[in-house]
């Protein structure tokens, strides 16, 4: 027996070509960061563009595109409002981050805990 009304949970998901988003940006200030959207969550969201002129905004975001081309060959952004100078999409749960000997580790479908008093804002 089923406990749901309307669309059923596993039909939504074969819908989907990938569940995560992963976003990688750089401040001016050189700390990275890694945005996370699970497509299947009612909580998760992110911004691609920030607020400005729309000629300045990427304009081809698509489901399972894979982007890396955010910066040109002399480290300048393509596009000036946009959040994440690369990003791609998997089917797996990722927890990218730094290890205490600099190096760039990730679990899969293993959680991780991340300090929140380790970087900045990243506003900037």
């Amino acid at each position: 027996m089923s406990n749901f009304i309307g669309i059923q949970p596993d039909t939504i998901y074969s819908g989907l070509s990938v569940r995560y988003f992963y976003g990688l940006r750089r401040t001016d200030q050189g700390e990275l960061f890694i945005g996370k959207v699970d497509q299947l969550s009612k909580t998760d969201s992110v911004n691609i563009n920030k607020p400005g002129e729309e000629s300045e905004n990427f304009p081809g975001l698509e489901e399972g595109v894979d982007f890396y081309e955010g910066r040109d060959i002399f480290h300048n952004l393509i596009y000036d409002n946009l959040n994440y100078e690369q990003f791609r999409w998997d089917n797996r749960n990722i927890y990218y981050y730094i290890n205490n000997e600099g190096e760039l580790v990730l679990r899969i479908n293993q959680g991780y805990t991340y300090d929140e008093n380790s970087s900045s804002e990243g506003l900037e």
